[in-house]
């Protein structure tokens, strides 16, 4: 279902830091290899962010020039922190702390709680829903299940945009939310929820972010131990962060820029809970010097669905559309999008089921088939077609695969059996690794044979059957691997929560398939008042759904298919139509009037260090070659040197010198390694330029902007023939 289940399973861990770069086009070696100062990655669907990040960090720590504890990785799921984990792993760069943002602060919360607050930590309660009940019943106000969800949402919206019970009426109505109640009655729950939880001695989620804010805030010593800890920061998902996920980002970093952020902002699907791409377009901003470099090579998508997904944007509006990119597919061509109408929604969720049931016919993976829609209200028609169909599905949002009761039986049973194994007659006729495991799981319920039909019964032997085919995966790249190794493999598997893939067409909603994706792609229900929902009114509202499609619409590889209906249910009136984002992109439509936005190419651009506030300059994106032979340079070392390892080197061997002497003094100052204040490859790169001026010195590769501001006199007084400090060398 994603990327990573998509290579091998188990590859090989590069034998070196340059090995980690092979295979990274130029855009994405370029985020491996800038290491120093702030980075931003603007990142198109599909184009390898993930694999961009986890590559530099891996690279960065293989190299030695950072530190795997140093490292804090931030995203805003466990699954996606589980899937970074992984394949840092992989990459040889295990022991790099991989967290969504409430992760992280909850960890710091409850070590610095005793030393900040004292005492115990109130208890932290998974769900709201319940305390905003009673504060209702407080309030005399009666809520009915809707509003309460609703309220639920609104006191989150709150927090995350650290919004007090009294401002909540004023800042709803400046954000343009509708509200579910009178904004007075909203702002009475909201103060009454508070009362709850303070008598009641327990912390929502947000208040993990808040509290952990105010500590830093206030604890000026536990602020520079946490920051004395982290010293780089990666953020993934940046167009989704919230103001007090950006307060506490910036307390995390205090006044350093080692920070790369990775995000899209045509993929901003959750302003609803307060989350904005303005930190994302703002990054250059706040960062003048930043390196931005623009993911537009799509490796998931064929050009077909490319051409879908850039068409639906070219229409946009809005400062996220001005920054818009391009995608490139790097695919072969593929089918045209389908596109279907229905008379009314049974028929098109039985067009549905019909089309999956001959795919799977023809070969394809039950498990490279999504049905993608616009509300979870709208799953139950298309389970029963399945259902009706003999195809097997599942929910995503449903129970995480490892905490299914199945799945933790068959583990207990794994477990023991590589413990005792010897004495266990099941496994008498048991030759190798996946028929022990065949022969273990036989006794929870696993059966060469499906189960006909569907539902709990199916659903529990596709569980299994995810962990038969995990141990014959595991075997063919480990031979020779035995039980206790396939358990240690799950457990590291539960930890990061990597699950297996299970066989069968996933039904999910548009917001719940992001960061996922299939080869064949059913988007349902784009109607008008379906897509865009009948509640968006504002033209911000009205963009982001339109966001939301394109979401929907990369979540696919190879095959897309785009339904409507023109009712709701047989014999209705046919009074809907499709989607106007479909307008012009549809066989027979003609397009919106209206301006078409322009896409951003790929390539680099950097800020010119030094220069608060001012214009950053393009750099276009071309090969390094060689400055002696003219070569194109991969290897990054040569890359730092602009030149092979095997051309003669110009270098003022007495600069090198005493460059090397001033760096050793720097590290005994400092108390870190010497490679922290330049390495071997940047002070030759150094001494072979011989830079007159700091913008000389800022295109050094290894010479980033902190760099610049703590070094730059320095290392220009020694290229100048002085000391540093100011004095002339006399030597």
């Amino acid at each position: 279902m994603t990327a990573a289940t998509r290579s091998t399973l188990f590859p090989q861990v590069p034998d070196s830091a340059d090995a980690v770069l092979d295979g990274l086009d130029p855009e994405q070696r370029e985020v491996a290899t800038a290491l120093h100062g702030p980075v931003c990655v603007l990142a198109g669907a599909g184009t390898g962010k993930t694999r961009a990040i986890t590559h530099r960090i891996a690279y960065g720590v293989r190299a030695g020039i950072l530190h795997p504890s140093s490292v804090l990785a931030v995203t805003f799921t466990n699954r996606a922190a589980g899937e970074m984990r992984g394949r840092l792993r992989q990459l040889g760069a295990a022991g790099v702390q991989a967290r969504t943002f409430h992760s992280a602060a909850l960890r710091q919360l409850q070590y610095f709680w005793p030393k900040a607050i004292g005492g115990s930590m109130p208890r932290l309660v998974d769900r709201k829903v319940q305390l905003v009940a009673d504060a209702a019943a407080a309030c005399r106000i009666r809520l009915d299940r809707g509003e309460l969800r609703d309220v639920t949402a609104e006191i989150e919206w709150s927090k995350v945009t650290q919004t007090v019970p009294a401002d909540y009426a004023p800042a709803a109505a400046k954000a343009g939310r509708e509200t579910p109640r009178a904004p007075a009655e909203i702002a009475q729950l909201y103060a009454a929820y508070e009362d709850v939880k303070r008598e009641r001695a327990v912390i929502d989620f947000e208040d993990v972010l808040l509290l952990t804010v105010a500590v830093l805030q206030d604890r000026h010593d536990i602020a520079e131990q946490v920051r004395a800890q982290y010293q780089h920061f990666v953020v993934d998902e940046y167009q989704d962060v919230s103001p007090l996920q950006q307060r506490l980002l910036d307390l995390w970093l205090g006044d350093r820029d080692s920070l790369c952020v990775v995000g899209d902002a045509s993929q901003t699907i959750y302003s609803f809970t307060g989350a904005t791409p303005d930190h994302l377009l703002d990054f250059r901003t706040r960062h003048p010097g930043a390196t931005v470099v623009k993911l537009v090579r799509d490796y998931r998508s064929t050009p077909q669905v490319v051409h879908l997904a850039n068409g639906l944007l070219a229409q946009a509006k809005g400062r996220a559309a001005d920054h818009r990119l391009e995608l490139v597919s790097q695919r072969a061509a593929g089918p045209e999008p389908v596109y279907s109408e229905y008379t009314d929604e049974p028929a098109e969720a039985e067009g549905a089921a019909r089309r999956i049931r001959e795919l799977i016919d023809s070969g394809v993976p039950a498990a490279e088939i999504a049905i993608l829609f616009r509300t979870n209200a709208q799953s139950e028609t298309y389970e029963q077609a399945l259902a009706d169909a003999a195809v097997p599905y599942q929910l995503r949002g449903a129970e995480r695969f490892f905490d299914r009761p199945e799945v933790r039986k068959a583990g207990i049973a794994l477990r023991g059996a590589a413990r005792f194994g010897g004495n266990d007659s099941l496994l008498d006729d048991a030759v190798d690794l996946p028929s022990q495991v065949r022969a273990v799981l036989s006794g929870e319920g696993w059966t060469t044979q499906p189960p006909a039909g569907s539902g709990a019964v199916r659903e529990r032997w596709e569980s299994l059957a995810a962990l038969v085919n995990l141990a014959q995966d595991f075997s063919a790249a480990q031979p020779g691997a035995t039980l206790a190794d396939l358990v240690a493999e799950l457990d590291e598997r539960a930890n990061a929560q990597h699950a297996p893939t299970v066989q069968g067409v996933t039904l999910a909603s548009l917001h719940s398939a992001k960061g996922l994706e299939w080869d064949v792609v059913f988007l349902v229900g784009v109607a008008e008042g379906m897509m865009p929902i009948t509640y968006a009114k504002t033209d911000e509202q009205i963009e982001e759904e339109r966001r939301l499609l394109y979401v929907g619409v990369t979540r696919a590889r190879e095959r897309l298919h785009v339904s409507w209906a023109l009712s709701r249910s047989p014999g209705g009136r046919p009074s809907r139509r499709p989607s106007r984002f479909l307008d012009g992109l549809r066989p027979g439509s003609t397009a919106a009037t209206g301006r078409t936005a322009a896409g951003g190419a790929g390539g680099i651009e950097r800020g010119i260090p030094g220069t608060r506030g001012s214009t950053p300059r393009r750099v276009q994106r071309t090969p390094a070659r060689c400055r002696v032979c003219g070569r194109t340079l991969t290897d990054a070392g040569e890359m730092k040197l602009m030149r092979c390892d095997g051309c003669p080197s110009d270098m003022n061997e007495g600069l090198y010198e005493r460059l090397r002497e001033w760096r050793a003094d720097q590290a005994r100052r400092s108390g870190q390694p010497a490679f922290c204040v330049f390495t071997d490859r940047t002070l030759m790169a150094i001494a072979e330029t011989a830079p007159d001026d700091e913008h000389e010195l800022a295109r050094i590769p290894g010479v980033g902007m902190r760099k610049l501001n703590r070094y730059g006199t320095d290392v220009l007084a020694i290229c100048a023939g002085q000391l540093a400090g100011g004095d002339t060398d006399q030597d």
